[in-house]
């Protein structure tokens, strides 16, 4: 198969659903696909047989999720636009909005159907202002008890969406009795709570029962349902992206120029100025850069067995997320395949781009 593409290998996404199924049985919770993270509906067929359904941040994200994974739909972004509100509210199961403003101008529209709003406590793990929902000046949800305390008969539960890549319980734990604290007498009056994603809970040696355990008291204590929105918890370590050594040169330092860009394929790199992942061995080190003009278009830096030379087949590991969702047309360069190894081992091309869909993307 012609590089560059990536490569979901089920038998790799199996592990984090069968965690998903654990945690679902064992604390009650309800878990929803992230599709802002993960959207390739293509292995939808088995990830939804150990999950209950989806969760959007937009209109196509909805109508994605509604046609394409069996179970509920809910829908959230952070601002609808009167457009959009009616193909919302037809293809969901559950809309949330992100403020008592957004509520009030759709009240009339949505009084059928169930309504949730977006609580930002104030607090959070990510370790990056940029994806801070807690940041100062925050527009993504509602913080103050007294503001949602007025509408809270309108609507029958929260999203508080406020972890990221935590892999720490008991830091999860000390947040979730800072909401409580907080917010306990409006939650008791919900019927639903949704603790958002960023719970990385399918990593190696994650206290899975634990997590069950605080999640089940939760429910039971509040009287709630609770629901969990798994995104990178869900396909983490899953997939790799293949690409090929094109050129070498040495300036300093030994580099090797692939047929893939970060910029193009595997944003979020560039963006939190992070290394790719690499199965690493041997002494021969080298700088893994992509083929875009953009000077930092750079993967990381490896260590191989041999030099690397031009033809050599490499596999970015781990990405999956925030990966297929981001990939663009920067510089034209070709936009990778996605194809999909079965549990039985074999291999399917799913999609490929090609010059129609560049031309496509413009006009």
């Amino acid at each position: 198969m012609q590089t560059p593409y990536y490569l979901i290998d089920k038998s790799r996404l199996l592990p984090n659903l069968e965690k998903i199924a654990h945690l679902r049985e064992a604390s009650g919770a309800r878990a929803l696909l992230a599709l802002k993270c993960f959207a390739t509906w293509s292995v939808f067929d088995l990830m939804s047989d150990y999950m209950d359904g989806t969760t959007s941040s937009s209109l196509y994200e909805v109508k994605l999720g509604r046609e394409k994974f069996p179970g509920e739909t809910h829908a959230y972004s952070v601002a609808w636009a009167d457009h959009e509100i009616g193909e919302v509210l037809v293809n969901s199961d559950k809309v949330i909005f992100n403020t008592v403003g957004q509520l009030s101008r759709f009240e009339e529209a949505s009084r059928a159907h169930i309504r949730g709003l977006r609580v930002n406590p104030g607090v959070s793990t990510s370790g990056f202002d940029l994806a801070d929902p807690a940041r100062p000046f925050s527009r993504l949800g509602e913080h103050d008890p007294r503001v949602i305390e007025p509408i809270a008969d309108q609507i029958s539960g929260f999203m508080f969406h406020n972890n990221c890549e935590n892999a720490d319980f008991d830091r999860f734990d000390a947040m979730l009795t800072q909401i409580e604290a907080r917010f306990g007498p409006l939650i008791k009056r919900m019927e639903w709570i949704s603790l958002g994603g960023g719970i990385h809970f399918t990593g190696e040696g994650y206290p899975l029962d634990r997590l069950a355990e605080r999640l089940k008291r939760f429910a039971g204590e509040n009287g709630v349902q609770v629901y969990l929105e798994p995104g990178e918890a869900a396909i983490t370590n899953s997939t790799t992206l293949e690409v090929t050594v094109l050129d070498t040169l040495f300036n300093g330092k030994h580099l090797a120029i692939v047929d893939s860009s970060i910029e193009a394929h595997m944003l979020d790199l560039l963006i939190y100025r992070e290394s790719a992942k690499m199965e690493e061995s041997g002494d021969h080190q080298w700088m893994v850069c992509g083929k875009s003009c953009l000077a930092g278009d750079i993967f990381g830096e490896f260590r191989f067995p041999a030099p690397l030379k031009p033809g050599d087949r490499l596999s970015i590991q781990d990405a999956a997320g925030y990966t297929m969702v981001k990939k663009n047309w920067f510089n034209g360069v070709q936009m990778p395949a996605i194809a999909i190894r079965e549990l039985d081992g074999s291999t399917r091309l799913v999609r490929d781009f090609t010059y129609a869909d560049f031309t496509a993307a413009l006009s």
